[in-house]
């Protein structure tokens, strides 16, 4: 074996002498103290996304009135160029499902609307991933036709005939959240749909951010936040006609801090992060939207 040359470790000797020489340490001693390299922290895949919906209020009401919503926009992140894509309900829920209104512009019923084609949900479970949607008040599951304080029109899943088989399976009351949320089994992608009380739309704000305060800090309780692979979005289907249709939007997952997102944003741009986070193809408008997940700095699995 050859010697090693002692020009290489001169160098090296010397700066050890000089530090001790400085810093009035011995040349173990400097040794010892050479500052270690900082750890490179690498963020997970997020690899599952909950969507909470609240309506019929703008980005600027949001803030002043849901403190919890908007405390969790502050410490995570939020935006604040987010819009909703037109007016009434229908139409945005649709477009967040589906990356198209479809040419819908009212509210009717699933019977009046026979939607063809995926939607964020039938994507996901033909690429053998899971997807539900929790309903607040709905009477049974895929409830067709609006019941009391559940209305169908903020049930999106319900409108797409050819993914009705699966949404009588998988689109479930709000209470398995919870349950889901504690065996860490939530979908690779959900929506939770409050019922008119508790989404502001006859309700107050107030009330609306202390029925979603309860259900994320459920849903962080559980192991799939803990994991660092859940984000959580909050937004609202539309305003009240008084900020252009802007709403607050926020994004939370462990790997989020203090962000503040000035991009122009929609709901398209909503549905785009899904197929990211799913690692699918983009549909419809989403294919052509601004990108949360570059906005956010979130980072998912590779794009097929």
């Amino acid at each position: 074996m050859l010697a090693k040359s002692p020009r290489r470790t001169i160098p090296a000797l010397v700066a050890v002498v000089l530090a001790a020489a400085i810093f009035g340490t011995t040349a173990a001693e400097a040794r010892i103290a050479a500052p270690a390299q900082p750890a490179v922290v690498s963020k997970p895949r997020i690899t599952k996304i909950l969507i909470f919906m609240v309506e019929n209020h703008s980005l600027s009401e949001m803030k002043a009135s849901m403190p919890y919503t908007f405390s969790l926009a502050r410490k995570y992140a939020y935006a604040t160029n987010y819009a909703a894509i037109t007016h009434p309900s229908l139409p945005n829920y649709l477009a967040i499902a589906g990356g198209s209104t479809f040419g819908v512009t009212d509210d009717a019923n699933p019977s009046a609307h026979r939607i063809s084609g995926r939607s964020i949900f039938s994507q996901a479970l033909a690429h053998g991933l899971t997807a539900k949607t929790y309903a607040d008040s709905m009477p049974s599951r895929c409830a067709l036709s609006s019941s009391g304080e559940y209305a169908v029109r903020h049930n999106p899943w319900a409108y797409f005939i050819d993914g009705r088989a699966a949404c009588r399976t998988y689109d479930v009351p709000v209470t398995a959240l919870a349950a889901d949320s504690r065996a860490g089994r939530l979908p690779n992608v959900a929506m939770v749909i409050p019922n008119l009380v508790h989404d502001a739309h006859d309700g107050t704000l107030a009330a609306s951010d202390t029925w979603i305060k309860a259900r994320i800090l459920q849903v962080m309780a559980g192991a799939d936040w803990k994991s660092g692979h859940l984000a959580i979005v909050i937004t609202a289907d539309e305003d009240d006609h008084s900020q252009g249709n802007k709403v607050l939007t926020v994004v939370a997952s462990r790997y989020q801090v203090h962000r503040v997102v000035p991009t122009a944003l929609s709901h398209y741009s909503l549905t785009r992060l899904v197929g990211d986070v799913l690692g699918v193809p983009y549909l419809r408008s989403a294919a052509t939207a601004r990108s949360m997940k570059a906005a956010f700095g979130i980072v998912t699995k590779p794009r097929p």
